[in-house]
């Protein structure tokens, strides 16, 4: 099935084609069998598609006997935080992330809040693929517990983790863009606890997204001008489950994902020194920037919950990945937009400076993201051809291949939310970024990838 993606990030694919109620309910009744009938907590963005999709959900969990506490329409990392607030046995997120509104998904979390790593979600799908699901009886089935305390539990964390009173008393101007999707809700109430002036923009909680939900250039042009039109200090973008962000300067300038991490690590790590984590496909500015206060950099595979799972385990200060996902272990182990947000208004607020002075203090590298489409059998294919091509060179196999040179380097790697191969590139040259994506697209065109 070509629209239906299994992996760490959970289970996505088209409503209707590849996500129907039959497939949704055995993959409830299968995590259900997974938390032994425990406490599921249970989420969702505000796609359309949401309300069937955890109505098939609730009956495969009903059916095993657990215990559901349903959050309606809540942010990924607000559903983590809830996971561990209520002592749930795990979550389900429903949310198609930063994929267009056809696209839908399921994210499966433990009892830490955390993702299923590759080990937890391989049990998960032999239990969904062989079936064998426990069934409850009757006088077993639990009823559905609501519970509406969601957003306040995550704002307090937050509020307790950043100069509160500092950020209020600058009264920063700020037009945030959450695409229709859950930060509809949750965000505008953050940022008028911290005392800013805000503009909304496409904050309606209808599902019915304006441009596509992934906070990169080309879907950020409205923000961009509202900026510009309101006199704003700064804009925030988020996706659809309010999980990733994108800042946008004073001046119109879409700074792009990969400055979210930068600016957060700069701004963190003056006065708390420690380890970041980041993936492989995240900005070489990081390694500068940590070099400068004297850290070190560790790197995982893409995924939040690599990036997640070793912050925890060396107990890094600050995380994330290069596509706008913070992770701050103040508030929890998951990328959260929130606290990044917050993080770059206390940034703002203890320096006196703009966003676009700040941004201008971030090493200066040029990154370009492309994707081809690529069928499963071919992906292999595709990177041992480059590895036998670049076997000279200092190449990283922990996910894909990640081929390094003194001044740039590029990661090719097949996609676990896509049906697609990666191809991001960077240097300090925009031309040699370019050209080091083109090379690769060469190389593509010698192996027919869709078939």
């Amino acid at each position: 099935m070509k629209n239906l993606m299994i992996g760490v990030s959970g289970v996505r694919g088209i409503v209707g084609e590849t996500l129907t109620p039959e497939m949704l309910t055995r993959l409830g009744a299968a995590f259900g069998t997974y938390m032994n009938g425990g406490t599921v907590v249970i989420g969702r963005d505000t796609r359309t598609s949401g309300p069937m999709i955890k109505h098939s959900v609730l009956a495969g969990l009903l059916s095993t006997g657990c215990n559901v506490i349903d959050l309606d329409i809540c942010t990924t990392p607000s559903c983590q935080i809830m996971i561990e607030e209520l002592k749930a046995d795990g979550g389900i997120v429903i949310s198609g992330s930063h994929n267009p509104a056809e696209w839908n998904a399921l994210k499966f979390f433990r009892s830490d809040g955390i993702y299923l790593n590759n080990v937890q979600a391989q049990e998960l799908m032999n239990i969904f693929y062989q079936g064998d699901f426990h069934k409850a009886t009757w006088n077993e089935i639990k009823t559905v517990r609501t519970d509406n305390s969601t957003i306040e539990r995550h704002i307090n964390r937050i509020l307790k983790t950043v100069k509160t009173d500092l950020i209020k008393s600058k009264k920063i101007k700020v037009v945030l863009d959450s695409c229709n999707g859950a930060g509809s809700i949750i965000t505008p109430i953050l940022l008028e606890t911290l005392g800013c002036e805000l503009i909304k923009l496409h904050c309606e909680p209808n599902g019915f997204f304006p441009h596509n939900p992934e906070p990169t250039f080309v879907n950020l042009d409205d923000i961009s001008l509202k900026v510009v039109e309101v006199g704003a200090d700064i804009g925030f973008a988020q996706d659809a489950d309010a999980d990733r962000m994108a800042i946008i300067s004073e001046k119109g300038e879409i700074l792009g994902e990969e400055y979210s991490i930068s600016l957060v690590c700069d701004h963190i790590l003056k006065t708390r020194k420690g380890t970041v984590v980041t993936n492989l496909s995240t900005t070489r500015a990081v390694d500068d920037i940590a070099r400068k206060y004297g850290c070190e950099v560790i790197r995982t595979p893409v995924g939040e919950v690599n990036v997640a799972e070793k912050m925890k385990e060396i107990k890094a200060v600050i995380g994330g990945e290069g596509n706008g996902g913070i992770i701050d272990p103040r508030i929890h182990y998951g990328r959260d937009s929130l606290i990044g947000i917050a993080i770059i208004l206390e940034y703002i607020a203890e320096t006196g400076k703009r966003i676009s002075e700040l941004a201008d203090e971030i090493p200066k590298y040029y990154i370009e993201k492309k994707k081809i489409d690529c069928s499963r059998g071919n992906a292999t294919k595709f990177i041992n051809a480059l590895q036998e091509k670049y076997k000279n060179e200092k190449l990283t196999l922990i996910d894909g291949l990640r081929i390094d040179w003194a001044d740039s380097w590029v990661h090719i790697r097949r996609s676990g939310t896509e049906p697609v191969m990666r191809i991001i590139a960077e240097s300090k040259s925009k031309k040699k970024t370019v050209d080091l994506i083109n090379s690769i697209l060469v190389e593509a065109e010698n192996i027919n990838l869709k078939e």
